[in-house]
């Protein structure tokens, strides 16, 4: 079947098979001389093809264990983070660390080791995971922790798949009182504005911004910075009264379409983005919103990939380190700008220390763009990369669709670390993606 990722870029011809328990997908292993895992296909690029089998993980979808007093869950690796939500959220707990969609795996998560607006304080999605057990190359299981085979541990979280196949995890949760969203948001004139709200805010559980990049001169970076808490029962308004926990009904839309190549010209992205800003300075101050609209905003559009048009989209992500941060993320929106390739949705997050490995996040700003795929956007994006490199930084994988080997060497100096890792489990030729074959990983 044709396969791709959440971007539709690059679309291949593989092989999906379904692991139904760990005899099958064990089976599988010992079948195949490579092959990759693929959960819900939210990565953005080309991390879960392949040229051999694709294991689809959607049908390991058992939760396992629920510990309700201390907060921790044990589940397959198919399991839906949406499904974990519904779950949970009524019974006062939440999953510490959310991506910006509920669409994805518990395996993904942790393949990718998934960040979300709160990494500045909480850290990546591994920092919460205690354990997980992990098929290796030659068919076996192994029971992964910070104690039990702490190197393989290390090197699954944010290893892309690459050094077996999840089969479960386990890991630890965060109390809620309520399902509700205390949401904050500050206005910013300009790329200085914004990173001094986000300093000046470094207290808050969650914060995410949103960048107007068609804004150039002066305005250059302005946008909208979005703070939240979760709401303790006490503090909802009486309107909210009897619905502490109370998870909306979904009202979903979807895209019926692809829509044609010309939708996204510079004047239809110019406009979105001046509405959103002026929206914000609008209604900018403090709201009630649900979880939903906070972290998974753009769920509310079922298959929004769809506006890019067949050709798909690139985004891309990358983190600065703090010292080099202001300086180089001017210097992307710079060229953003001059290319006349402004990007339609433009986020900006401040991030905590990092994990290692091939873990994406380090301390200091992330800034994820996406463009619409055609051959102005590739060199653009090369272009990017090496201000990011000068810079010090590296790009995300989970995002990262076209990027050369030279962009994974700049950017993660423990990659001998996680190939020896790799080694040591024999998941070299086992374990290969095309994302792991086109960045000789």
């Amino acid at each position: 079947m044709r396969l791709a990722g959440w971007g539709r870029y690059p679309a291949v011809e593989a092989t999906l098979r379904g692991m139904t328990d760990a005899a099958t997908a064990a089976q599988l292993v010992r079948e195949n001389d490579s092959l990759i895992a693929r959960g819900n296909g939210r990565s953005y690029g080309d991390a879960a093809l392949a040229a051999g089998p694709v294991a689809n993980s959607l049908p390991l979808d058992h939760i396992l264990a629920f510990d309700a007093e201390a907060g921790v869950i044990e589940c397959e690796a198919g399991v839906l983070l949406a499904d974990l939500v519904a779950v949970l959220v009524p019974r006062g707990w939440f999953v510490p660390v959310v991506p910006g969609t509920k669409f994805v795996t518990v395996g993904g998560m942790i393949a990718a080791d998934v960040h979300g607006k709160n990494h500045h304080l909480a850290g990546s999605f591994g920092n919460f995971v205690e354990s997980l057990e992990l098929l290796v190359a030659d068919g076996t299981v192994i029971h992964c922790s910070r104690v039990s085979h702490a190197q393989a541990f290390e090197a699954t979280l944010g290893g892309m798949g690459l050094t077996g196949i999840i089969l479960s995890a386990r890991f630890r949760l965060s109390p809620i009182e309520t399902s509700w969203i205390r949401q904050e948001t500050v206005v910013a004139q300009n790329l200085d504005a914004l990173m001094d709200a986000f300093e000046a805010s470094r207290g808050a559980t969650y914060a995410v911004a949103w960048i107007d990049s068609f804004a150039t001169g002066p305005a250059l970076g302005r946008g909208l910075l979005y703070l939240g808490e979760h709401m303790r029962a006490d503090q909802l308004p009486p309107s909210l009264a009897g619905q502490a926990r109370k998870l909306p009904a979904a009202r979903r839309r979807r895209v019926p379409f692809d829509f044609p190549a010309w939708w996204l010209n510079g004047l239809s992205m110019r406009a979105f983005n001046a509405l959103l800003y002026a929206n914000g300075r609008r209604t900018a101050g403090q709201a009630t919103i649900g979880l939903d609209k906070f972290f998974f905003p753009l769920d509310a559009i079922l298959e929004w990939n769809r506006i890019y048009g067949r050709r798909g989209f690139c985004q891309h992500q990358c983190v600065l380190p703090l010292d080099r941060s202001r300086d180089g993320l001017r210097r992307i929106l710079e060229k953003v700008a001059a290319a006349g390739r402004s990007s339609f949705l433009s986020v900006l997050k401040l991030l905590g220390p990092g994990r290692g490995m091939l873990s994406f996040p380090m301390e200091g700003y992330t800034l994820a763009l996406d463009f619409p795929m055609s051959r102005a956007t590739l060199a653009l994006m090369d272009e990017l990369d090496r201000i990011v490199a000068e810079c010090g930084g590296r790009i995300y994988l989970a995002k990262d669709s076209r990027a050369a080997p030279e962009a994974l060497r700049s950017g993660y100096p423990e990659l001998a670390a996680f190939r020896a890792a790799r080694a040591a489990l024999g998941a070299g030729g086992k374990f290969q993606s095309h994302l792991s074959q086109r960045l000789e990983i």
